[in-house]
C-alpha cells in the first residue's frame, strides 16, 4: 500500500479514467448496501442467473478501466527506464496486497480462517492485474489481441466439452456447469455460501475476465496514442456497438451470465463500457466538465481504499444488536431502515435511499482526503 500526500501528476493523465473508475466503485457500494436485501429495485439487483441488469455492469466496467490504467501507469514507468525487476516487484506486491485484502474482507469479522472463502472481487482483480500486466510488459499488440481471443475460446471449450459426472456436457445451469464443477474440485470447502451454485469469481471464469481487462488495455493504447478526440470517440462508439452486437449474437449459444462471466457477457459489457467511457471522455477531457463528476473523481483516486472500508464498516454496523419493545432484536442498520426510512419513503425507495446515503457519506470522507491531497494506492 502506497501512501501519497502530493499532487497527482497531470502528465498524460486523463481525468475521465479516474472518474470512470470512481463511478464503478460508487456503483459497487450502492449495489451491495441496500437498506433491505428484500426490497431492491430490479436494475440494482444482479440477474438471478442468465440475463443482465444495471448492477451486472459495475464489475466488468472496473476490470475494463484496470486495463486502461495499466497502459498509462506502466508506459510512464517504462519511459523512466525503470528496471524490469523493480517493475515486477511492484506488480507482485500489489497483487499479493489486493488478494490478501480480498481474503480479509471475506473472513471479517469472524476470522474463520479454516473455512475462509479464497476467491472474491478483489482476488479476481488481483489476478487480472497480475496476468495482464505481465502480458503487457512482454508482448506486442498482435500477440495481446491473439491472447484475448484465445482466453475466450479456451473458456468456451471448457464450458462445452468438459464432462460433468451425472450431468453431461455443455450445461450452464446453477451448480451444473463445467466452471462450477472444476472450481468445486479446486476450492471445495473454501467457497463460502457459493458451494452449491459455484464460485462467481472462480478460476475458470477468470479466463474471460482476463479478456475484459485486455480489451481495456486496447482502449488504453488508443487513448494514449491517438491525439484526435473525435477519432477516439468515434472508434470507441464503433467498437462499443460492435461488442454489444457480438455479445448478443454469441448469447445464442452461450447465455449472458455474470456469475459464469460468459463470453457473450464479456463482449456485451465491454461494448457498453466503451460506449459509456466515450461519454465520460467527451464530457470530462474534451469539454472539461470536471466539476460535475468531481464525486466520481474523489472516489476514483482512492478506489480500493473506499471499497474495502465501506465493506468493513457495513459489516461492523450490523454487529450491535438492539432489543425493541416488541421483543425482537435488530441491528443498527435495520433499526434505521425500519423505523425511519421505510415509514417515510416506502420499502423500495427507502432501501435505495439508504444505499445512496451510505455512499454519500463515503464520498464526503474521500473528498476530505482528496482536498488534503492524500491518495492511498493499493
Amino acid at each position: 500500500m502506497k501512501f501519497e500526500s502530493q499532487k497527482l501528476s497531470q502528465t498524460n493523465r486523463l481525468a475521465s479514467i479516474d472518474a470512470f473508475r470512481g463511478a464503478t466503485i460508487a456503483g459497487m457500494i450502492i449495489v451491495i448496501n441496500p437498506g433491505s436485501w428484500k426490497y431492491i429495485y430490479p436494475p440494482l439487483r444482479h440477474a438471478d442467473w442468465h440475463g443482465l441488469t444495471l448492477a451486472d455492469l459495475v464489475y466488468p466496467f472496473f476490470l475494463f478501466i484496470v486495463g486502461v490504467s495499466i497502459v498509462f501507469s506502466f508506459s510512464k514507468i517504462l519511459e523512466q527506464n525503470t528496471s524490469k525487476k523493480s517493475i515486477y516487484l511492484k506488480i507482485i506486491k500489489r497483487t499479493v496486497l489486493l488478494f490478501l485484502l480480498g481474503m480479509f474482507i471475506n473472513t471479517f469479522p469472524g476470522f474463520d480462517i479454516i473455512n475462509i472463502r479464497i476467491m472474491g472481487v478483489l482476488q479476481r482483480i488481483a489476478l487480472c492485474y497480475l496476468i495482464v500486466s505481465v502480458i503487457f510488459l512482454n508482448t506486442k499488440l498482435p500477440t495481446q489481441i491473439f491472447l484475448s481471443i484465445l482466453f475466450l475460446f479456451i473458456y468456451w471449450a471448457i464450458m462445452e466439452w468438459v464432462f460433468i459426472p451425472e450431468v453431461g456436457y455443455g450445461f450452464f445451469e446453477k451448480g451444473k456447469n463445467a466452471a462450477a464443477y472444476l472450481d468445486k474440485f479446486l476450492l471445495h470447502g473454501h467457497m463460502g455460501y457459493y458451494e452449491k451454485m459455484g464460485e462467481p469469481e472462480g478460476f475458470v471464469s477468470t479466463l474471460p475476465s482476463l479478456s475484459t481487462t485486455m480489451f481495456g488495455l486496447f482502449a488504453g493504447y488508443y487513448l494514449k496514442k491517438n491525439k484526435s478526440p473525435n477519432k477516439t470517440i468515434f472508434a470507441f462508439l464503433f467498437f462499443g456497438i460492435l461488442g454489444v452486437l457480438l455479445g448478443l449474437f454469441w448469447s445464442i449459444w452461450l447465455p449472458i451470465n455474470k456469475h459464469l462471466w460468459t463470453n457473450s457477457y464479456t463482449l456485451l459489457t465491454t461494448g457498453l463500457a466503451l460506449i459509456v467511457y466515450s461519454l465520460f471522455y467527451y464530457l470530462i477531457d474534451v469539454l472539461n466538465y470536471k466539476k460535475i463528476v468531481k464525486p466520481f473523481i474523489v472516489f476514483g483516486v482512492n478506489a480500493i481504499l473506499v471499497y474495502v472500508l465501506s465493506i468493513v464498516v457495513a459489516k461492523l454496523i450490523n454487529l450491535p444488536k438492539f432489543l425493541t419493545e416488541d421483543g425482537n432484536s435488530y441491528h443498527m442498520k435495520a433499526l434505521f431502515y425500519n423505523n425511519i426510512l421505510a415509514p417515510i419513503f416506502g420499502n423500495f425507495s427507502a432501501s435505495l435511499i439508504f444505499a445512496l446515503l451510505y455512499t454519500s457519506i463515503w464520498c464526503g470522507l474521500m473528498w476530505i482526503l482528496y482536498n488534503k491531497k492524500i491518495f492511498i494506492k493499493v
